[in-house]
């Protein structure tokens, strides 16, 4: 552990992190330093180990070798202060349909310890910031599955968390939405929060992301800037890149004529 000024450097760091499903490995020795303020971006195909790996540090799962810490607690010794420190908003949002967007988001406030004098001040910043207002009072299972997914967002961060696990945020948004919560996730990282996010969407990543890892197979194949990225790879934008180190050539070569 790195310290500075008296506090860790890092707000995620990973210790050869391993998870297993029976026989089947997920994520393979994974070993990662995520400096605090930053905007990360974690990359990878379908069945990589991104959403096992998010899980893990979430403390929803529970690895089979190694360790992490994770706002500078261990997610196998301490994992409910992890969890106190820490917001998530899963790939698919769960969510109690029959609740208003305002009493769900109380709710979670709530749950969170925010004390009553502040929670409704709380609820308000976060409908506002979403652009909820107007549906704020309707039950959420008549909600879009976009305007679900801020609602979810909205949650994961009405406590003012350190560090945020997003799985696919920008899935099913249009992109008035989309561009408003890759603002959001600017502007926590500005005042001093830590971003992990995975995404499909490589134009996102490669346009917010400060620091961006690939994983393929459960194994990190590329993992720094975009600037050492392209130097390492010596390709431009990061669907190339992508292509190069998790596709194969053949894979890159067919993706020029699609």
């Amino acid at each position: 552990m790195f310290w500075l000024r008296g506090k860790p450097l890092y707000a995620i760091q990973t210790f050869n992190l391993t998870r297993y499903y029976g026989r089947t490995l997920a994520v393979d020795h994974l070993n990662l330093n995520i400096e605090k303020g930053v905007l990360f971006g974690f990359l990878g195909p379908n069945g990589a180990g991104k959403t096992t790996t998010i899980k893990m540090l979430s403390c929803i799962l529970r690895p089979t070798e190694g360790s992490a810490r994770v706002a500078g607690n261990d997610i196998v010794e301490d994992p409910l202060e992890v969890k106190r420190l820490i917001g998530y908003a899963p790939e698919y949002p769960v969510l109690y349909e029959k609740l208003t967007a305002r009493e769900f988001l109380d709710m979670m406030a709530l749950l969170h310890g925010i004390p009553d004098g502040e929670r409704e001040d709380r609820v308000k910043e976060m409908l506002e910031l979403f652009d909820l207002e107007r549906d704020a009072n309707q039950p959420l299972g008549s909600f879009s599955k976009g305007m679900k997914r801020k609602v979810n967002l909205a949650a994961a961060i009405i406590h003012r968390p350190q560090v945020v696990f997003l799985d696919e945020p920008t899935m099913g948004l249009d992109a008035r939405s989309a561009r408003l919560v890759k603002d959001v996730m600017l502007e926590l990282c500005r005042k001093g929060g830590t971003i992990f996010m995975s995404t499909h969407v490589m134009e996102i990543a490669e346009k917010i992301c400060e620091k961006i890892a690939i994983i393929n197979q459960g194994v990190v194949v590329a993992e720094g800037t975009m600037e050492e990225l392209r130097s390492r790879v010596h390709e431009k934008t990061l669907e190339e890149i992508f292509l190069a180190v998790t596709g194969g050539p053949e894979v890159k070569e067919l993706a020029r004529y699609l």
